[in-house]
């Protein structure tokens, strides 16, 4: 019988062997179904960045972010503005820079101004408004870095600039309530006293060894080292700035509170790590929105079909090209067909001319 011929092989010898048949295949080039994968890929990503969608998902997680910050930012104001009344009231401590409520006000003033403006442009798709938004936060954000990366740098530069200030406070100690009670709170919370040691207490005219008195030449009873179970002595301090750093390690905290606090941070890593990224992390997520939506708003409005003049380029244009006869000294008056160039013109009329002599 007969075979199919696909199917046989004739030998040489003349018999005949049956084989499977062979399909080839032709390859595909490398790496075309990876590149074909990522062409669908961006073309999804192109669709959903051009969706209706995409756009009022970021202009309505742009306006909840930036409304959720300005109201934190009118509280953390509120509470700034009742914080120095109550300052203004009782206070002698002249320096702002250990004032709380000077720095709860200009902190929430600056949330709030900013969240703001970021909500209005983000609701009214302005994009001056989100420029200013954009950048100013942008400007916040750096310079948070850069204070960061000072402080990890010149460490010791830092200690004396904050070494000053708190010595400014314990000098005030007992006549701003507000900088009394943070010292209080860090010197018992992490077991120190004064700024860089427990000799800093000695500038506070209260606590001098040559005033008179019974807080003289001691330290408040927050230095103290406490006993569980025992009543507070609110005099354990006495007399503790004449004697020696040895003598009173069990009797006080001799470690400065500068020290204490940056050890601390240093060996609760995750903690610090933490606080860092909940101080940044807002701030970042903002900027990546704000980039996204200005983004947006950009493309939407290059798609219109509007022409703004004050944006051509006119460096390669011939006015003497132009027949501007009946535009006026304004060359904004209409005309019939408008106005085409000259030596289009010419040409049209040459056209004309070889056209009709053929004819």
């Amino acid at each position: 019988g007969s075979c199919p011929f696909n199917c046989f092989h004739f030998c040489r010898s003349g018999s005949w062997k049956k084989e499977p048949l062979e399909i080839k295949v032709a390859a595909s080039p490398a790496g075309e179904r990876p590149a074909a994968a990522a062409a669908t890929a961006m073309s999804k990503e192109a669709e959903w960045k051009d969706s209706l969608l995409y756009y009022y998902c970021i202009k309505f997680a742009l306006s909840a972010y930036s409304t959720l910050f300005s109201i934190i930012g009118l509280v953390i104001l509120c509470i700034g503005i009742y914080a120095e009344v109550e300052r203004q009231k009782h206070r002698t401590l002249e320096g702002l820079f250990l004032a709380p409520a000077v720095i709860l006000l200009l902190l929430g003033i600056t949330m709030f101004a900013v969240s703001f403006i970021g909500m209005v442009g983000s609701l009214r798709d302005n994009r001056t408004l989100l420029k200013i938004f954009f950048w100013v936060l942008l400007v916040i954000f750096i310079t948070e870095l850069l204070l960061l990366l000072v402080e990890i740098i010149f460490e010791k530069q830092m200690n004396a600039v904050f070494h000053a200030s708190v010595q400014d406070g314990i000098r005030h100690y007992y006549d701003d309530l507000d900088f009394k009670n943070i010292l209080d709170f860090v010197q018992q919370k992490f077991s120190c006293c004064g700024g860089d040691e427990f000799t800093d207490w000695n500038v506070n005219p209260y606590h001098a060894c040559n005033s008179s008195g019974p807080l003289a030449c001691g330290v408040p009873y927050t230095c103290c080292r406490k006993v569980p179970g025992e009543v507070i002595n609110t005099l354990c301090g006495y007399r503790t700035l004449s004697k020696e750093r040895l003598e009173l390690v069990d009797v006080i905290y001799v470690r400065g509170c500068i020290h204490a606090v940056g050890l601390w941070l240093k060996d609760n890593f995750e903690a610090t790590f933490g606080m860092v990224c909940s101080l940044l992390l807002p701030q970042a997520i903002g900027l990546v929105m704000a980039w996204l939506y200005w983004q947006k708003l950009n493309e939407i409005h290059s798609r219109l079909d509007t022409v703004d003049f004050k944006q051509l380029d006119m460096s390669d244009f011939n006015f003497a090209a132009m027949d501007l006869t009946g535009a006026g000294w304004c060359w904004c008056l209409p005309r019939e067909g408008g106005y085409i160039p000259v030596n289009d013109k010419e040409e049209n009329v040459a056209d004309d001319a070889i056209c009709q002599s053929k004819v």
